[in-house]
């Protein structure tokens, strides 16, 4: 399909999180969207950038093209080749994987560190990308946002149910984003991050809330325990009942976290009203993400954010904007 505007939703189906969720909750998608992003279009130049499969590489473009993620357009009939053209729904992800990168060039360590650096051309100062309130444009952190759910919101209706394929292992370091799809390229991953943004610590409350069989859930934690997003501590009154807190690197997530919502319910449309309802506690006003420049404090805009190579000078651009 081409992007005509938002899918609306069935009622009482999937949400808008859910439907987000089995979209970007996959690693092979998230990379797709990512070559996309720096203007890959054909099928070969997709396979030549990332280690995917023909079987695999095949069935995410199909199915991004389906949801109207990118738009499938025939240039040459014999024999039959085609090309994946960004549209106005993936193109409005960039606030999302700006933040990734955020997060990755903060948090990452030697990797994040290699990562090319961006200049706000509006003030001509590298910069890093800060989440605000559009409503008051005051800077906010996961503990300043009161959420709940909304007539389409529970648990039930926002965990996808498509299933989605962990990438072997031994393609690690040839990712770009790697600690990113740990905690996001996956469903069970995607949903169990955002339930410990709303406030689940113990095991018990992930395995209820989720519906992910116990192995899995206990695999993730100790994945997330051992990025350092999660740590593990002993209940006070019930030592053998560890619960899982947000470290200071898990907290610095929530701008992923708080874009993919947001443009989840942009395009994803329940006739009942949104899954989530989120409050600004400082200024009462609905929570809507937004990004800002942290030296001038101007919006971004798309256009405006120049890549500038690591080993190049700090004055000299790389060719292209983001």
């Amino acid at each position: 399909m081409t992007d005509g505007g938002p899918t609306l939703l069935e009622p009482g189906g999937t949400n808008s999180v859910g439907r987000m969720l089995g979209l970007l909750g996959d690693e092979w998608s998230l990379l797709i969207l990512g070559q996309s992003s720096r203007g890959l279009t054909r099928y070969g130049e997709f396979r030549r950038a990332m280690p995917i499969s023909n079987s695999v590489l095949t069935h995410r473009l199909t199915q991004l093209s389906e949801h109207g993620l990118l738009e499938r357009r025939i240039y040459r009939t014999n024999p039959l080749r085609a090309e994946y053209l960004p549209t106005a729904r993936s193109r409005t992800l960039w606030p999302m994987m700006l933040a990734i990168w955020e997060w990755e060039r903060r948090w990452t360590g030697p990797a994040g560190e290699a990562l090319p650096r961006r200049r706000h051309d509006t003030c001509g100062t590298e910069f890093a990308p800060l989440l605000t309130c559009r409503a008051c444009g005051d800077p906010v952190e996961a503990r300043d946002i009161r959420a709940a759910w909304g007539p389409s919101g529970s648990w039930e209706r926002s965990v996808p149910a498509s299933a989605t394929r962990r990438r072997p292992d031994s393609v690690q370091d040839s990712l770009q984003y790697p600690q990113t799809l740990e905690l996001f390229g996956n469903r069970w991953s995607s949903a169990l991050i955002g339930a410990a943004f709303r406030g689940m610590v113990r095991f018990s409350q992930f395995e209820t809330a989720l519906g992910a069989p116990p192995t899995l859930i206990a695999e993730r934690l100790r994945a997330f325990v051992g990025l350092g997003v999660l740590e593990s501590r002993q209940h006070a009154r019930h030592p053998g009942r560890p619960e899982y807190h947000l470290t200071d690197k898990g907290r610095a997530f929530f701008p992923v976290t708080a874009l993919s919502l947001h443009w989840a319910e942009k395009w994803f449309v329940s006739p009942e009203g949104p899954a989530l309802v989120q409050t600004h506690t400082a200024c009462g006003e609905d929570f809507v993400a937004h990004l800002a420049c942290d030296q001038c404090r101007q919006p971004l805009v798309t256009g405006t954010i120049t890549i500038v190579p690591v080993t190049e000078d700090r004055t000299t651009p790389e060719e292209g904007t983001a």
